[in-house]
């Protein structure tokens, strides 16, 4: 009765919206770079560091946070993610230098991979059943709705405010959602430490499962390329002419399209699509938008082509985290922990999230420009399409899925 009590659709609009919070201290850095740049005197590819370095937590703590999970519970790990978040951009503000903005940036990463490993699996605890893949599908766009809030906002916020400030104020807006968790998000209960090696065990035998890894490893193949993308669109846009404010506007509607994208691939999990056949298609159409974006030298005049091109690339990539969220916490084996399941995948695709960027910094130095990003995002996308037919050979999540 508690459980079904615990199922309302505040609870898991909560945990979305706390998710979409932890997002943004992702994406307040992409618009604020050239600023921050031109201030602490730093290279591109230190750039790609920066922004790739958030993840480094999620690269290495996943399973870690997941026991820490089994420990407190699920909610209490959501809420001290947000607090690290608050520290972190609160000592960021004040960072006087290029490696100290580094090191507040790991301890954001650190908050924001409690938050993210926890998400799925708090939906899924506390959304009706009648609306669980509509909630995952939501959970799935979380992304894409920091990346339009915050890239939009910090791009209009910095021609009024410092970027300093700006690092304050979103530390202060991070506190605002968790009220709302001890209100609205009932508590599940923690193993507590006497469990610990319980709980251990349980993340022992998901981390051995391979199926797992894989999945992990399809969902580095979308972050690899989405977050390198992404990341250094208002880069790019500044240096095709664009004023900050439009460049920032232009990378924050991709980002919202993947949004809309994981909202619209929730609805068709809802009605029953197939997931490896929206995988697949995510990945080619990943592959075939990124070329006609980079492949071709644009004149200032038809600039807009490109632009619907990488919108469409960010809308297309949608369907692959949105399916792999549904389907990864049913990949744990018989005595495996689902959080752990989610933990592992994180920490994989968190390896895409941080070397994307700097891959891409490195070709972009290389070659001289931008033209070879497709070489890179076509790459991964053959490879995600070949794990998702791996995945897909013995006893199929996406069945589940359905």
């Amino acid at each position: 009765m508690e459980q079904a009590q615990q199922r309302t659709n505040a609870a898991w609009i909560i945990i979305v919206a706390s998710g979409v919070v932890a997002g943004l201290h992702i994406w307040k850095l992409a618009p604020a770079l050239t600023v921050i740049q031109d201030e602490l005197r730093f290279s591109l590819i230190f750039s790609g560091v920066l922004l790739g370095v958030v993840q480094i937590a999620g690269m290495a703590g996943g399973l870690a946070v997941s026991l820490l999970s089994e420990v407190i519970s699920q909610r209490r790990t959501l809420i001290l993610g947000l607090l690290l978040l608050v520290l972190g951009s609160a000592l960021g503000a004040f960072a006087p230098s290029a490696p100290l903005l580094l090191a507040t940036r790991i301890l954001e990463g650190a908050g924001v991979i409690m938050a993210t490993v926890m998400g799925p699996g708090l939906v899924r605890l506390h959304a009706p059943i009648r609306n669980l893949n509509m909630a995952v599908g939501w959970w799935a766009a979380y992304m894409g709705m920091a990346t339009f809030i915050g890239v939009f906002s910090t791009a209009l916020v910095l021609q009024h405010l410092s970027w300093h400030l700006w690092w304050g104020i979103l530390a202060f807006i991070t506190l605002l959602p968790i009220p709302l968790i001890f209100k609205f998000v009932g508590a599940d209960e923690p193993a507590g430490s006497a469990a610990l090696r319980e709980a251990a065990q349980r993340i022992a035998i998901t981390a051995r499962a391979s199926r797992v890894w894989i999945s992990g490893l399809i969902f580095g193949c979308y972050t690899v390329q989405w977050m390198a993308v992404v990341g250094f669109l208002p880069t790019i846009y500044e240096e095709f002419g664009l004023d900050p404010v439009a460049g920032g506007l232009a990378s924050a509607v991709v980002g919202g399209l993947n949004a809309v994208g994981a909202i619209i691939c929730g609805g068709l999990l809802q009605r029953g699509a197939n997931g490896r056949t929206l995988l697949l298609a995510g990945f080619a159409l990943m592959s075939l938008a990124s070329f006609c974006t980079f492949a071709f030298d644009y004149p200032p005049g038809l600039l807009w082509i490109q632009m619907i091109c990488v919108g469409f690339f960010s809308l297309a990539g949608a369907a692959i985290p949105t399916t792999m969220t549904r389907v990864v916490v049913d990949l744990a084996p018989p005595g495996g922990s689902a959080p752990a399941s989610m933990g592992l995948t994180q920490q994989i695709f968190n390896i895409g999230n941080f070397t994307g960027p700097m891959l891409l910094a490195s070709m972009a130095t290389l070659t001289g420009g931008w033209n070879a990003t497709w070489l890179l995002t076509t790459g991964f996308a053959l490879l995600g399409a070949m794990l998702t037919l791996l995945l897909s050979r013995k006893n199929s999540p996406f069945a589940t899925a359905d």
